[in-house]
């Protein structure tokens, strides 16, 4: 799902924030020039590898971070080291869970990602000072809790193929913004789609295998995924 557009004038925005790909959606495109400039001056901007770990179940949380490109995996580890995987956040989504004093998931970059770093103290004061930027990361709790419930419908009730297309459809229209077809790569590994998706690494190999057979998807390479009509894609979906 895609968030709203609903931007203030650029007045006065900080050069590095106009060439920043987020700058128009999530928590920036609700502050202005002068907050950007603010918010920025505080901030710092990261670019982390793909497998960094980025944040740790219970740790406390110190800062928060806007998500500019790449894919950040959320988990939850077992005792026994058993891990599912529970989430994905793409740009330009914020990482962390506001007011929370420790995390309740581990954050790990799913692909190289860059992240713009905000104290905690501070985007919690700016959120105190800013209706308009409360009821974007509201907005955004709200669209991750609706997401989350229907991911709950995906893993207890779809079919392997209607997961693993399901899945698919997810990376395309979050990575793309064409509306009839897709190119990208999968920002997981076979595991970890496996456990994203409650299946084993050899079924999910097995219903891409299906996929391209019958002609929805074609596999460029080991990660690389072509998806000609987003359309028949999302049919499969269930």
């Amino acid at each position: 799902m895609q968030t709203v557009r609903q931007t203030v004038p650029d007045s006065n925005v900080p050069a590095l924030c106009q060439r920043c790909p987020a700058r128009h959606q999530g928590i920036c495109g609700v502050l202005d020039g002068a907050q950007l400039a603010q918010l920025l001056k505080l901030s710092r901007r990261v670019r982390r590898p793909a497998g960094e770990e980025l944040m740790a179940d219970a740790m406390p949380i110190s800062t928060y971070a806007n998500v500019r490109r790449g894919v950040v995996k959320l988990s939850k580890i077992l005792e026994d080291g058993r891990q599912q995987v529970v989430g994905l956040q793409f740009a330009p989504d914020l990482l962390g869970r506001p007011f929370a004093t420790e995390s309740r998931v581990s954050a790990a970059a799913a692909s190289d990602v860059d992240l713009c770093l905000i104290p905690k103290n501070v985007l919690e004061t700016a959120m105190a000072q800013s209706a308009r930027l409360e009821r974007r990361i509201m907005l955004q709790a709200l669209r991750e809790l609706d997401e989350a419930r229907e991911w709950m419908v995906t893993l207890g009730r779809k079919t392997a193929v209607e997961k693993v297309a399901s899945f698919l459809y997810l990376i395309a229209t979050h990575e793309d913004a064409n509306e009839e077809r897709a190119d990208f790569d999968l920002p997981l590994s076979r595991a970890d789609i496996a456990d994203f998706l409650g299946l084993t690494i050899e079924t999910v190999s097995r219903q891409l295998s299906r996929l391209k057979a019958d002609g929805v998807i074609g596999i460029a390479s080991h990660r690389r995924i072509t998806v000609p009509d987003l359309a028949r894609l999302r049919l499969r979906c269930g």
